[in-house]
């Protein structure tokens, strides 16, 4: 019976949100909601359980502090880690919701300023006993929705949370759970982008991956997690399908020389399809391979235009690159001295060093 009493005013309370504001919007949906939900339970004399049956919210001002723990070496290697991950966390959620409220509105927030300013609390907190924060979702839904969209909101919903704690807990412990449960169920409704579920049968399936993969690390395991690991998913899966866009067009120049045309990025995912498509046992003494429409760019990429140059070598013929940048030509070893340079024709991009390991 009170499993069904609870979702019974769980459903009142997520009604009354949703058709209030078809009827005015003079009262915010999601407060007639609670204090609906409340009184029905107050004066109705419904047993369910309430915040107070939680714990007490009931507490003081803050007290400044310096916290007790050693300043060495030893503890920074404790806390280093666990501050790390809890500022990604905080900063990832911050800037998302910072992009979700950007949308809602149709405005430009300044991430920058934000997230100093989050920092900057954050470290002053904790001298006052406070937990690190970052900006709330589901409270900015909640405004937003109700038509609060400047700073001052945030400030209010601030104020009025530590007048609760120093004045009113008494009346604040009485409000039911269900009524703040049917509250975030809407929340989260409205948060879901229920457009993604449809955009996953749409999407290629690598990219769908990663967003089941990222969600479900997420509920495993935490936020910063979760992207971590979804960035260094979608980088394999960019470097696979990437690797799949080396082509080469094979030709004949007017003095018989075989020239292969490459087309696309060569790195280190690339490597073993770009070997696959020269045959030097079947090619002419003499063969060009032609970069004007290719980029190389990593320390692989040359190790494997070294080995082809070695197949070419053994085979008794001679290979030319042509249109080679000098920094390509610099790290070539076994094909340096195989090289027709044009530097008239050659391309003006350069390898990153921190690639060539």
């Amino acid at each position: 019976m009170p499993l069904y009493t609870m979702l019974g005013l769980i459903a009142l309370t997520m009604a009354i949100i949703y058709l209030l504001p078809k009827l005015t919007r003079a009262v915010p949906s999601t407060l007639a909601g609670i204090v609906i939900v409340s009184l029905l339970v107050i004066y109705g004399g419904i047993d369910t359980k309430t915040v107070g049956d939680m714990a007490s919210i009931e507490g003081g001002l803050p007290q400044f502090h310096i916290p007790e723990v050693p300043f060495d070496w030893e503890a920074l290697k404790i806390v280093f880690p666990y501050s790390l991950i809890l500022a990604a966390i905080g900063l990832i959620e911050s800037l998302l919701t910072l992009n979700l409220i950007d949308e809602m509105t149709d405005t430009r927030g300044k991430p920058n300023r934000e997230c100093i300013a989050q920092g900057s609390a954050n470290v002053v907190t904790g001298f006052f006993g406070g937990m690190g924060g970052c900006a709330m979702i589901g409270q900015s839904m909640i405004n937003v929705s109700n038509g609060a969209t400047q700073r001052l909101s945030g400030i209010a919903a601030a104020l009025f949370l530590l007048s609760f704690i120093l004045f009113l807990s008494d009346p604040i412990e009485l409000i039911p759970l269900a009524a703040l449960i049917g509250l975030m169920f809407v929340v989260a409704e409205k948060t879901f982008e229920w457009g993604s579920l449809n955009a996953l049968r749409r999407v290629p399936k690598s990219d769908a991956f990663v967003v089941v993969a990222v969600t479900v690390i997420t509920v495993l395991t935490d936020l910063a997690i979760a992207v971590v690991t979804g960035v260094i998913i979608s980088a394999l899966v960019f470097a696979w399908q990437h690797a799949k866009h080396i082509d080469v067009s094979v030709g004949v120049e007017d003095h018989g020389w075989k020239v292969y045309r490459l087309y696309g990025t060569l790195f280190f995912a690339a490597t073993a399809d770009f070997l696959s498509k020269f045959t030097p046992a079947e090619d002419t003494d003499e063969v060009v391979i032609d970069f004007a429409r290719a980029k190389v760019m990593d320390h692989s990429a040359v190790e494997a235009i070294d080995s082809l140059a070695e197949r070419y070598r053994k085979a008794g013929k001679r290979l030319h690159l042509r249109h080679r940048t000098p920094d390509c030509l610099e790290l070539l070893t076994k094909a340096k001295d195989m090289v027709e340079i044009d530097v008239r024709e050659d391309p003006h991009y350069h390898i990153a060093d921190n690639t060539l390991g």
